[in-house]
């Protein structure tokens, strides 16, 4: 059953040891670096229960209601009722969240996938997979999910350094496995569990298979430790930082600390094949949401840069409109891909129903590696008042006060609050440390670019640009060798 955001919030109130800035949090849910972004996920839970958006965000079954975003798809309209639910959202949030649950409960999804594989060195595994993915629906916890370990150093081999620099297995017990080591994660202070699984490596080495696992991790286990970054929300005032203190998600590094993770939790071990699968299909059907996000975020940009230059006059000018056809062209470009990885869906191994995977990879290339260049159009758009307008404190200021409201009044539309919330806001979006910040999460939060493109390329269909070409140029069927035209088309 859905929870409510005080269960949420009760739930999370564990005893888990977390520290930001140098000190011991007592709650997590009242920290006023946490609070903002714990009462979103509390909202979130709330809204499944209004008449308002309990039909976007929820579904019946057997006389039950669950979470849309954890439904498991096999239709098209599954995809169309995600995509409603995420954008529901976010619009009720006004800003963008990564973490809402539908992104990361997704990568198990793709271990469900891997079950007949799973089956080949322990059918535990796959029972394991199988009846997680039903608890998270019957549940509803917050899920998470854990990818980058510390690494260390790269060139070398984990057992050639300290061991612990990637997460790995240090003993069996009748119980389950230990675990030492550490992965960052998003949300990790304030959520209940996470999919925890390897980060990229040489998974064909025999001597790596005690890095190669994957597991559930409750974060209420002993022995678990959450150190995070410093936090946006309460650094500056609402007033001239809107969006980092309400929708900053918290980065975590979690520290395992022989962590026992009982056999039942355990979905793969030693098993290098399933390390490897795993890292090849992980964001099969996560990546949706992540792209999802990034057409949101376009809006903000157009909206902020659009509303800019309304209010300046400048909206006619051939130029601005240039630039604002720059980033619709952006926004339409991932809504496109989105659209049509719906529309050209294909089944998964496991019968699932996964959006397309070239369309989708491609897509994700487009949102994350234009986006910067997309910061800048509307940072021009903006212009340069969004660095040089004076705080909130100064326009309350009775005498300050008086000279800024003259000054960014225009007329009787636009009065000085007005202009000063939208710069704030402007600012905020696209030039401040939180901005920074989430260019390089979108870079990064789901494998770095080269990942992106490697995705693409592993996905593409050459087989066609292939045979249109041989047969366009002339070409002999020798150019195929000896093996067949699938086999050399990959």
């Amino acid at each position: 059953m859905i929870r409510t955001g005080n269960q949420y919030r009760d739930s999370i109130r564990d005893g888990r040891r977390i520290w930001i800035n140098g000190e011991r949090v007592k709650d997590v849910t009242t920290h006023p670096m946490f609070k903002p972004i714990v009462d979103i996920r509390a909202r979130i839970y709330d809204m499944a229960h209004e008449r308002e958006f309990v039909s976007r965000m929820s579904y019946e079954e057997n006389g039950e209601r669950f979470a849309i975003g954890l439904k498991l798809p096999y239709t098209q309209q599954d995809w169309h009722d995600k995509r409603l639910s995420t954008d529901t959202v976010l619009d009720e949030v006004k800003g963008i969240v990564t973490r809402v649950g539908d992104e990361t409960v997704g990568e198990m999804w793709s271990l469900f996938d891997g079950r007949d594989m799973l089956n080949e060195v322990d059918p535990r595994f796959a029972a394991n997979i199988e009846r997680h993915i039903n608890t998270v629906l019957r549940n509803d916890p917050f899920h998470v999910s854990a990818n980058t370990d510390p690494k260390g150093d790269r060139s070398k081999r984990p057992q050639d350094q300290d061991p612990d620099m990637l997460l790995h297995v240090v003993k069996e017990t009748d119980a389950g496995i230990i675990v030492r080591g550490a992965k960052y994660e998003t949300a990790a202070a304030y959520a209940n569990q996470a999919f925890t699984k390897p980060t990229i490596a040489n998974w064909g080495d025999e001597k790596l298979s005690d890095y190669a696992v994957g597991f559930i991790c409750d974060f209420s286990s002993p022995n678990l430790r959450f150190i995070a970054r410093t936090g946006f929300a309460g650094r500056a005032p609402a007033e001239d930082y809107p969006l980092s203190n309400r929708v900053d998600e918290v980065d975590t590094l979690v520290i395992y600390d022989n962590v026992l993770i009982p056999w039942e939790n355990v979905l793969f071990y030693q098993y290098t094949r399933a390390a490897q699968f795993i890292r090849s299909t992980l964001h099969r059907y996560s990546a949706f949401a992540f792209v999802q996000r990034n057409l949101k975020l376009a809006d903000l940009m157009i909206g902020a840069a659009l509303w800019n230059v309304r209010q300046t006059g400048l909206e006619k000018q051939q130029a601005v409109q240039e630039k604002l056809a720059t980033l619709a062209c952006y926004r339409e470009g991932i809504n496109a891909h989105l659209t049509a990885a719906i529309a050209n869906a294909e089944p998964s191994p496991a019968g699932l129903l996964m959006p397309n995977q070239s369309l989708l990879m491609t897509g994700r290339v487009l949102a994350c590696s234009q986006l910067h260049h997309m910061m800048h159009i509307a940072r021009e758009l903006c212009g340069g008042q969004i660095c040089v307008t004076p705080d909130y404190a100064s326009f309350r200021d009775p005498e300050a006060g008086q000279w800024l409201n003259k000054f960014y009044t225009l007329n009787d539309n636009w009065h000085s609050e007005d202009r000063r919330k939208l710069l704030a806001f402007a600012r905020d979006l696209l030039n401040s440390d939180y901005a920074g910040h989430r260019v390089t999460f979108q870079l990064f939060a789901q494998a770095p670019p080269f990942a992106h493109l490697a995705a693409v390329y592993n996905n593409f269909d050459w087989k066609e640009p292939l045979r249109f070409t041989k047969e366009a140029a002339g070409l002999s069927d020798r150019v195929y060798g000896p093996q067949n035209f699938a086999a050399a088309a990959k």
